[in-house]
């Protein structure tokens, strides 16, 4: 119909008007009245019509009216008896039963909202409102593509609708289609420059595309055009995070939780980025909100909590509302089981992170190791860097390689399906840059959760995730939705062919005295809390040569690093701030370091593993969930358990006498550097073996039909 012309239509009309089918022609005449109120034989058309049938009666136009100023003044639910009386007096009008859908929508009742708008659509089949209040409707109730045929009826019928052009889009991203959303926010921003939805719209839409430039445009753009627009500030402060802005991040998100206290997911942001800042001066607050915090009612990214607590229970109960309020695509069928195992197991890791980061450091040897005459290794890479040499040498150690960064998530599933991967192994969890929704649409017979997200996911469309004994003990299990398949001495990879360099630095090249005992701390500063810094500042207390050399991340962190130093009477010039590096290089700096002290709630994970493959001891706590119990693996997993400690208390006593003890320190030091010879950590080709075994076994159930279940290496 949106492709004929008026004068089509109204041939159309004329026609079901002589066949005695008056309802059609009536309709077909408002929509050509629709596009071209002044339509003099549309007009006519009608009047022939009314003469010779009568609609069936409708209500007053004051009706109508007082019903919608009552819903534009936000009192639509008190008229709710008078909507029912109206209704049964009119029940073939089209515009009360959308005002009784916009009622039902304003009270939750989104299956009873949509049958409303359905009537509305099957009355007056014309009405680009009707579909438009559809669709949205129907993104509520977890329904994307029926969405998205609602709204394109919406925008056939109008094509000069910003509204039904910007929903459309919404409809369009709840199925991974980003693309084609994209430039329904662009359509509706050519018809309407000042449409502050569809700004914030494109603006994250840029974001998760990674073109930081123009999202913080658009977004700073919806903030202006709408100063009490809550989501947008939330967006644009993801945004301004990713381009380093923490403190106008932080801003951005304060005003937010000052337009809207009880918005979950801008709470938990603020909180997390003034972690990333290190702004204690609020610590009352966020120990307030954390009993509740993602917890009741609206859900939030549960990454953002791990380093807020040490609570594996709280921690699941917000992996499960996110899962359930995130990602609501349903699971594809997938062909049935084959009784034999495949000559090649084929597996798909799928990560952003397929470059010089942290995930690369960590498996770049067990890709390398992969036994290729069992396993087809298949790496699909939706990041938007693409460029390195842990990049280049990746793609030496994977048989095939697919750049994913510009397809949508309805493509990537097409991708994996068409590739029949066996496994496919989700490596972003709740992390940044994520994409695992996909997941939800079952890429293979066998999903699994490893390395990226310390936690468990709580969604139903992961059926394993990979751990070990210490990470995830027995007294903990129930925290965690996946089947776990139990590695025997790490879940964490390892690459025991990294190069530390030789060089001819000093410590003063890195800002540190020659003569100090330097205790380092290379994890993110959003780990550190009050509490293992108070204990920090004790120990600089203790040792008065002693500096500490930790991690330069933002420039709000070191001020308030240093600040909260001199609170706790230490000079601010003790802390010591390193700059970013190249892999290589910054392995070999730790040769100036004495000891690594661990973070408390998150672990260091991949900088512990550069610390003891460096030669450098730590000390860390072990805690209850899996992030905090990251460090106490690895030192297992390499023979130095005397490194790990229960309590606050025993590791600031640890942690003095190794700095008092310059002999113990040494011996501890050699053993590190023997262990790491003999031991499981750094053995990459045992660690391989052990992987894959977890993954046959993983397999085998699925081709043998029997349920996930736990499995023990």
């Amino acid at each position: 119909m949106a492709k004929l012309t008026a004068e089509q239509i109204l041939f159309k009309a004329n026609a079901y008007a002589k066949k005695g089918e008056f309802s059609e022609a009536r309709q077909l005449y408002r929509v050509v009245l629709q596009a071209q109120p002044n339509n003099k034989p549309a007009k006519q058309g009608l009047a022939r019509l009314d003469a010779m049938a009568p609609e069936t009666p409708q209500p007053p136009a004051d009706l109508i009216t007082a019903l919608a100023a009552a819903y534009n003044a936000g009192r639509i639910t008190s008229v709710e008896p008078q909507i029912a009386a109206a209704l049964r007096q009119y029940p073939a009008s089209f515009l009360l039963w959308n005002i009784e859908g916009l009622r039902l929508r304003a009270v939750a009742q989104y299956e009873r909202a949509a049958s409303a708008f359905t009537e509305v659509t099957r009355l007056e089949p014309g009405y680009a409102d009707g579909y438009n209040n559809l669709g949205i409707t129907l993104i509520d109730l977890g329904k994307p593509q029926a969405a998205e045929e609602a709204l394109a009826s919406a925008v056939a019928l109008r094509p000069d609708y910003p509204e039904g052009h910007n929903n459309l889009g919404n409809a369009l991203k709840a199925q991974g289609k980003l693309s084609a959303a994209m430039r329904c926010y662009e359509k509706a921003l050519q018809l309407r420059p000042d449409f502050a939805e569809a700004h914030s719209n494109l603006g994250s839409a840029h974001r998760e595309r990674g073109n930081l430039d123009p999202a913080v445009a658009h977004l700073r753009r919806a903030v202006a055009e709408r100063p009490d627009f809550v989501d947008a500030y939330v967006h644009l402060a993801s945004a301004l995070k990713d381009q380093g802005q923490i403190t106008a991040a932080i801003d951005s998100l304060a005003r937010a939780v000052e337009l809207k206290p009880d918005h979950q997911v801008a709470k938990g942001q603020l909180l997390h980025l003034r972690q990333h800042a290190c702004d204690w001066t609020r610590t009352s607050e966020m120990t307030a909100a954390l009993p509740t915090l993602g917890l009741l009612g609206a859900s939030v990214p549960p990454f953002t909590t791990l380093a807020m607590e040490d609570n594996p229970e709280r921690q699941k109960l917000r992996s499960i509302n996110w899962r359930k309020q995130t990602y609501r695509q349903h699971p594809q069928t997938l062909p049935p089981a084959v009784a034999e195992r495949p000559e090649k197991l084929r597996i798909g890791y799928f990560s952003a992170d397929f470059h010089d980061h942290a995930t690369l450091f960590l498996m770049a040897g067990l890709l390398r190791e992969h036994d290729r005459s069992r396993f087809e290794v298949r790496a699909y890479s939706y990041g938007r860097h693409k460029k390195g040499i842990w990049r280049d040498q990746m793609l030496g150690h994977v048989d095939h390689f697919a750049d994913a960064h510009a397809l949508d998530d309805d493509d990537i599933v097409r991708l994996a399906r068409q590739d029949r991967l066996d496994i496919a192994i989700d490596l972003k969890g709740y992390t940044g840059d994520t994409r695992s929704e996909v997941f939800a649409s079952r890429l293979a017979p066998v999903q699994i959760a490893y390395l990226g997200y310390p936690g468990t996911m709580g969604a139903d469309f992961i059926d394993y995730m990979i751990a070990d004994p210490i990470v995830i003990p027995p007294k903990e299990r129930s925290a965690y939705t996946e089947h776990v398949i139990y590695l025997p001495h790490t879940y964490q990879p390892t690459d025991d062919q990294r190069h530390i360099p030789e060089t001819s630095t000093t410590r003063a090249d890195f800002g540190l005295p020659e003569d100090a005992f330097v205790f380092c701390s290379f994890n993110n500063n959003y780990k550190i809390g009050p509490a293992e810094f108070d204990v920090w500042m004790r120990l600089l207390h203790a040792v008065p040569t002693g500096v500490l050399w930790l991690l330069r991340s933002n420039p709000a962190a070191e001020v308030n690093l240093r600040r909260e130093a001199q609170a706790r009477g230490i000079v601010a010039d003790r802390l010591v701030f390193a700059e970013k590096m190249e892999h290589a290089a910054h392995l070999a700096r730790h040769r100036h370091a004495d000891l690594f002290l661990d973070t408390f709630n998150y672990n260091a994970h991949t900088t512990a593993s550069d610390a003891l493959w460096a030669g450098l001891p730590l000390v860390t706590k072990r805690g209850r969930q899996f992030s905090a119990r990251v460090a106490a693996s690895l030192l297992c997993a390499i023979g130095l358990v005397d490194l790990v400690t229960e309590t606050e208390e025993a590791y600031e006593t640890l942690i003095l006498s190794l700095a008092q003890d310059p002999a113990h320190l040494k011996d501890i030091k050699t053993r590190l550097a023997a262990n790491r010879q003999s031991h499981p950590l750094f053995d990459t080709k045992r660690y391989t073996r052990d992987f894959e075994a977890g993954l046959e076994e993983a397999h085998r159930r699925y081709r043998d039909g029997l349920p996930a279940a736990d499995i023990s290496l």
